[in-house]
């Protein structure tokens, strides 16, 4: 196969970019993974950029999580209250929610150790990557962004950070997730009442099976965007340096070892 072809189908590709998102596969720590999986499943898999089987995962959580009441009997546990959580619960429902939220921490696990893989394989190929993807609809392009920039517009608000990056799948979902739990949960209630001193009215109308999403859903926003933001930029600096090598380097340039 000639160096062309190689570069047209590469056969360890780790770097995708259409006009609606950017796909990037580097390596990350197995155990990071997983904890964000077992922080909200589905996160894990958003993570890996494994998107369809992502959303399927938070929304079986979200879905399976009200039925059982399981936010309601952690915070009857987190606060002593071990009987009420023994009566709030779903039993039926809480087996059903183990089996899928042990495999989500699992199949975070395994996949990220097996991209690992392919992430050492693509670096010795290093394929061309293209730099812009457009349609009538959309233009998406590779750059320099800030990962500092990228992680304040997350905690201004979660999801602008991907959309600064664009990865809109992200994003939107963020966004979505965001503002359902922020509104649900009667947050800014909360806040108001909180500022005014009126603590017992605050903890009387927040809904705590929203309200114990949200740390989650924040921090994860902020950490997902800034790590894109940094590998994107390495993408970027690495396929700089191979475009200058392959164009303006002498084929007898002396390396330094």
């Amino acid at each position: 196969m000639d160096k062309n072809t190689r570069a047209k189908n590469p056969r360890y590709p780790f770097f995708s970019m259409s006009p609606y998102t950017t796909n990037v596969i580097h390596l990350r720590n197995p155990w990071v993974t997983a904890w964000w999986a077992a922080a909200f499943p589905g996160f894990g898999h958003i993570l890996l950029g494994n998107y369809i089987i992502g959303f399927v995962l938070i929304g079986w959580e979200i879905l399976v999580n009200f039925h059982a009441n399981i936010n309601t009997g952690i915070l009857y546990s987190l606060t002593g209250r071990f009987d009420s959580a023994k009566e709030v619960l779903d039993r039926r429902e809480l087996l059903i929610y183990i089996a899928v939220y042990v495999f989500s921490i699992w199949d975070s696990w395994r996949r990220t150790a097996d991209y690992n893989k392919l992430c050492f394989l693509s670096e010795k190929e290093f394929p061309p990557v293209a730099l812009v993807s457009m349609n009538p609809a959309e233009i998406n392009c590779l750059d320099k962004k800030s990962p500092w920039t990228c992680a304040l517009w997350s905690l201004l608000m979660p999801g602008l950070g991907h959309l600064y990056i664009h990865r809109l799948a992200t994003g939107f979902l963020i966004l979505i997730l965001w503002i359902a739990a922020t509104c649900h949960s009667h947050l800014l209630e909360a806040v108001h009442h909180t500022f005014t001193g009126n603590f017992s009215a605050a903890a009387a109308v927040a809904d705590p099976e929203w309200l114990l999403f949200m740390p989650s859903i924040y921090g994860f926003s902020v950490y997902c965007a800034y790590v894109y933001a940094v590998e994107f930029n390495k993408v970027f600096d690495r396929e700089q340096a191979r475009f200058l090598k392959e164009n303006y380097q002498e084929p007898g340039f002396p390396m330094p070892l």
